[in-house]
């Protein structure tokens, strides 16, 4: 545990350690900073340009992804800007987008590390990347990664980018459950609200008079996915 903290440093939130989804996270950042252009990175369906409509009704959200994939394959809509891409080249020019969003798209990207390094190039001087990813989630959609936060710290770092926050989703044990099961709906009320095992972790950490740290370092340990805030230099 503490090697875990001492490795995430001053990305571990002291403000609170509630569970967090990108979606939470977003809306943060859109409704208190100036957020002008959007990319949402495997956009899939294209469903997250309601929210940031919702969110800003002025901001321009463009959603690119590869060609096919069971996600893109459902997409309807037409009233939004889409783009296709080879999952790591993103076709846009430098310093295009204020803030970039994806939402469990890089446990399914090929080469990681290259398309972080892209979507870097993308980002304005100072905006920001906010998403989730998977750390110890079953098998989905053609996944190929599970990541540790620190090893996605280390990622982020030589894409050119600063983690400036990691914080706990869904805890990993109400996930392999949710799977066993047959996916029943009844889980889904966990994407919003604390988990079982994570509402487990802060019950255990309040009685060891732990601070939100470490609270989070231990939820960490055991999510299936976490969020995250990355900013460009």
């Amino acid at each position: 545990m503490t090697d875990l903290v001492s490795l995430l440093g001053n990305s571990l939130p002291r403000d609170h350690s509630r569970q967090q989804s990108a979606q939470q996270l977003a809306r943060e950042l859109v409704v208190h900073r100036a957020i002008g252009a959007v990319l949402d990175v495997g956009c899939g369906a294209g469903n997250s340009v309601d929210l940031f409509r919702k969110w800003k009704a002025d901001i321009r959200w463009v959603g690119v992804d590869i060609a096919s994939s069971p996600e893109v394959e459902q997409r309807r809509r037409r009233d939004a800007e889409f783009h296709t891409f080879d999952g790591v080249a993103l076709p846009f020019p430098d310093a295009s987008f204020d803030l970039l969003y994806s939402k469990q798209v890089l446990e399914h990207v090929r080469q990681p590390a290259a398309s972080l390094k892209d979507m870097a190039r993308v980002l304005k001087p100072g905006a920001l990347l906010v998403g989730s990813t998977s750390h110890l989630e079953p098998f989905h959609s053609y996944s190929y990664w599970n990541y540790t936060p620190y090893g996605f710290k280390v990622l982020i770092e030589e894409a050119g980018l600063e983690l400036l926050e990691i914080r706990p989703s869904i805890d990993a044990l109400t996930l392999i459950v949710r799977r066993l099961l047959g996916e029943p709906k009844f889980f889904s009320r966990w994407w919003s609200s604390d988990s079982p095992l994570n509402r487990l972790l802060s019950w255990r950490g309040a009685a060891r008079k732990q601070d939100h740290r470490r609270i989070n370092a231990n939820k960490l340990l055991y999510c299936g996915q976490f969020a995250f805030v990355c900013r460009k230099p």
